[in-house]
C-alpha cells in the first residue's frame, strides 16, 4: 500500500458506509505499515470469506488466504494471524449481498 495503513482502512469504511454496508475495524495494527485482512459475512447466507493483500508478478492483489466460507474456521484463522502479526489489522465488513468494497484488483472469487 502506498497509503498509510490508518488512512487506507479509513477510506475503506467510508467506501462500506456509502456502499450501503455495516463495516468496523475488529483489531487495528500498526498505523503506517500494517498489514490488512478483511472478513466479510453475507448478512443473508451468513457464509464469509477473507481477503488478504499479496504481492504477485503483476503487482499486488487481495486475494483469499484460506477458502472457507465457515465463520468458525474464518475465526480460528483470524486469532492464529493476530498471535503471529499484532501488526495486522481486521476490518469486518457486514453485507446483504457479500460486497468487499475494494477498488483495487481482487483475485476471482
Amino acid at each position: 500500500m502506498l497509503l498509510s495503513t490508518d488512512f487506507w482502512v479509513g477510506a475503506l469504511l467510508r467506501r462500506i458506509e456509502q456502499g450501503g454496508g455495516f463495516g468496523y475495524i475488529a483489531q487495528k495494527g500498526d498505523a503506517k505499515a500494517g498489514g490488512v485482512i478483511i472478513k466479510v459475512i453475507n448478512l443473508m447466507t451468513r457464509q464469509g470469506y477473507l481477503l488478504r493483500e499479496a504481492q504477485t508478478q503483476d503487482g499486488a492483489v487481495w486475494m483469499r488466504p484460506i477458502k472457507t466460507d465457515d465463520e468458525l474456521e474464518i475465526d480460528n484463522y483470524l486469532q492464529k494471524q493476530m498471535k503471529f502479526d499484532p501488526d495486522l489489522w481486521v476490518v469486518e465488513i457486514e453485507d446483504r449481498e457479500g460486497r468487499h468494497f475494494l477498488t483495487e484488483k481482487v483475485e476471482d472469487l
